[in-house]
């Protein structure tokens, strides 16, 4: 039986030289397959997931030979954590690798939301010319809200200054006198106050109970009359309903969402509405951040599995 392993699309050269060292098995699609997985498990070292692998109770205790759980990226919300401690096991991810990635994606959905480039660019291409048609906005002096000011907000922040747009932010976990909140020029406010006074409201909160529809009916009608709401976070985070409802009734002019409540989405809701760009859960995928996540991951699988400490290594302590 394979001592490694990978249940999902995960592949490069950090990957390969894996292989050449242990013994790994990649099958893409077994993490639909439950029972094939639990039995790959059952003498497996160690698993590599991305978030579409769930690793419940479980199954992480039917893994008596499992030694570390590597995440290929942020999130852990797939993967019982509290379960893994309990048998020892160490969780390894990769919170750093992905985050410019997704920065920039959110950077691209401002600039397409105020321009309106999807539509603009289906528009020309069946063959019309309608310049009129698209009239947008420029970024320049509107207010970016971000519910969210860790490493991804940050970096946010920091590209959105070079459009000369207006920082105000909510992170309860985050303190004020800290020296980035006056280099990256953002003024801290409660969560309502970002709300009722931003152009664009960027979400960049983790998936966890108390973010579980986070954004709801409230708090998109506390939002401006035709702002516009990103999401590259996590989906759950989003009563899509809700959201539906205030683009529906134009309340919102637009949103962006990477991300959606249920992974893939049935059809119909918001990739229905033509003032919503959708996109399938792209934020961390650029050629450089994801060579960067399989070396972090598969280094330190191969650390714990030689004895030695990994890099970066999940705490519920932190």
């Amino acid at each position: 039986m394979a001592e490694i392993i990978v249940p999902e699309a995960i592949s490069g050269p950090a990957l390969d030289a894996l292989k050449a060292e242990f013994d790994v098995l990649c099958d893409p699609s077994l993490w639909q397959d439950e029972s094939a997985l639990v039995l790959a498990l059952v003498n497996a070292k160690a698993v590599i997931v991305r978030n579409q692998t769930r690793l419940s109770g479980e199954l992480i205790r039917e893994a008596s030979q499992l030694k570390v759980i590597a995440r290929a990226g942020a999130g852990l919300d797939n993967i019982d954590t509290a379960a893994a401690a309990e048998k020892n096991i160490v969780v390894t991810y990769a919170p750093r690798e992905n985050s410019l990635a997704v920065a920039e994606l959110a950077l691209g959905f401002l600039l397409n939301l105020a321009r309106d480039i999807p539509a603009a660019h289906a528009d020309t291409q069946s063959g019309n010319w309608n310049r009129g048609q698209f009239v947008g906005s420029e970024l320049s002096g509107k207010t970016l809200g971000l519910v969210g000011l860790g490493r991804i907000g940050q970096m946010v922040a920091k590209r959105a200054n070079a459009f000369d747009m207006s920082l105000i932010a909510y992170d309860k976990f985050l303190p004020e006198d800290i020296p980035v909140i006056k280099e990256l020029g953002v003024r801290l406010l409660e969560f309502d106050e970002v709300l009722q006074q931003a152009d664009y409201v960027s979400c960049h909160v983790p998936l966890q109970e108390e973010t579980y529809h986070l954004f709801s009916k409230y708090q998109f009608s506390q939002m401006k009359q035709g702002a516009c709401f990103l999401n590259t976070s996590r989906g759950e985070v989003v009563d899509e309903t809700a959201l539906c409802d205030a683009l529906i009734s134009g309340h919102l002019r637009g949103a962006a969402v990477d991300v959606r409540e249920t992974e893939p989405p049935e059809p119909g809701g918001l990739a229905a509405l033509n003032n919503v760009i959708v996109t399938p859960h792209i934020g961390a995928f650029s050629q450089e951040a994801q060579l960067r996540v399989v070396e972090t991951v598969c280094n330190d699988v191969r650390a714990v599995l030689l004895g030695k400490q990994p890099k970066s290594v999940f705490s519920r302590n932190s």
